[in-house]
């Protein structure tokens, strides 16, 4: 891998913006330019580290698959820092079969810099960020600036394909056949990726609308109206819904009344939600202690235990929040003895995550590279998985040692 700089188009923004990309920029005060979408550089990686990429993701997804096997069967979820309630809707989504609880998309966190194994950092498998720019916008880049070039991304036509494949399961002509997506409002990012999947159900078939999360409503049979056993989640218009993609974390749906109606509902097969509950176990940090009990030394996993003890005296280890996301929460250290940490954390970031419990993996380098002002990027890589398949990856940047919400988008290419 090497990371080339290059000058930017010069009207980027009007060329992003126009294909609806805009949430390229995040100005704050500390950070007036605040940008995200960063294309005065890429990373250009050759056939065989894509190659390895597409073969570790694979490897990893089945592996993750049998984890989430493994902690369902071996009662293990209460670690995972799930309550009963969640653990009941976990358990009812995976004895399932998997038409019935369709999986469409995940994205593994990467450090890869060539030299080495692909390490996994964690599993975004309930709502992954990034996927636009992964898909489109770093496409179109390409087209333009490289044209003679390729990249690893036939993130698009996968999304295209598995929305059929879910649709083909469904009566084709009917109510049930419609398609709801959902996401907290207003978060420029998430309706921007909602609009996207829209585009790749519509173009899949699927008749289909989005509405804001807070516009969900629930009606009960006008003969029994405090009958919940029998109501369903309907839209601004009063249809019911009965497919919803949404782009809001399971357990924030499940930790109110509207989540105690979603789970009524999805147990009785009146909504099908994707992603499925039982990828709130794969999302779980947890998991990463569970697959290096089930695959000690596999080449792809980093040491990972949910307690600091289990290191040795000078370790550097990464503390993880069980929940956590973008970084949130995250702290690197080095243990002493029985797991105390020595000194000051080497870094750290802020959040409203902990509480649920942390597990701890061992720091592994990330792809380095300097610029012309002599600032050191630290990349991960994204590596998408669509309908249980690596399709392509994307790029993030930080100066620092942990990627958050604020990490730069980076475009690469292949030769």
């Amino acid at each position: 891998m090497q990371r080339i700089s290059l000058s930017p188009r010069p009207d980027w923004k009007a060329k992003v913006e126009a294909i609806g990309f805009n949430w390229h920029s995040a100005p704050t005060a500390d950070d007036p330019v605040g940008t995200y979408w960063d294309e005065s550089a890429y990373w250009k990686l050759t056939s065989e580290e894509v190659d390895i990429l597409e073969a570790a993701t694979n490897g990893l997804h089945e592996m993750c698959i049998a984890a989430v096997g493994a902690a369902i069967d071996r009662k293990l979820l209460p670690h995972f820092g799930f309550d009963a309630r969640t653990i009941a809707v976990i358990e009812e989504s995976w004895s399932r079969e998997p038409e019935d609880e369709p999986s469409l998309y995940g994205r593994f966190d990467f450090a890869f810099d060539g030299s080495g194994p692909p390490k996994m950092l964690e599993y975004n498998a309930d709502t992954p960020t990034g996927l636009y720019e992964a898909s489109v916008v770093q496409w179109t880049w390409l087209e333009e600036r490289f044209p003679n070039s390729d990249q690893f991304n036939s993130i698009h036509e996968a999304l295209v394909a598995g929305w059929r494949k879910i649709r083909a399961h469904l009566p084709s002509e009917s109510e049930a056949a419609a398609l709801h997506l959902t996401c907290l409002m207003p978060h420029a990012e998430d309706e921007g990726t909602l609009r996207y999947m829209l585009d790749t159900a519509l173009e899949a078939g699927w008749t289909a609308k989005t509405i804001a999360a807070a516009d969900i409503g629930w009606a009960t049979p006008a003969e029994s109206p405090s009958d919940d056993a029998r109501g369903m989640f309907v839209d601004l218009q009063e249809h019911d819904i009965h497919t919803l993609f949404k782009i809001v974390p399971w357990d924030w749906m499940l930790s109110d009344l509207f989540g105690v109606r979603l789970a009524m509902a999805v147990k009785d097969k009146r909504l099908a939600v994707i992603e499925p509950a039982w990828k709130m176990v794969a999302a779980n940090k947890a998991i990463l202690a569970l697959l290096w009990e089930m695959y000690p030394n596999q080449p792809n996993l980093l040491p990972a235990f949910m307690d600091r003890k289990s290191f040795a005296a000078g370790s550097k280890v990464v503390a993880k929040p069980l929940l956590g996301r973008e970084g949130a929460n995250i702290s690197i250290a080095v243990l002493g003895e029985g797991g105390k940490i020595e000194g000051a954390p080497i870094a750290s970031m802020a959040g409203a995550y902990g509480a649920e419990g942390y597990v701890y993996q061992a720091l592994t380098p990330l792809a380095t590279a300097p610029d012309a002002n002599g600032q050191t990027h630290h990349a991960v890589i994204g590596s998408w998985v669509v309908d249980g398949e690596s399709r392509g990856i994307g790029i993030r940047e930080d100066a620092g040692l942990i990627t958050h919400n604020r990490s730069r988008f980076v475009p690469h290419l292949f030769s």
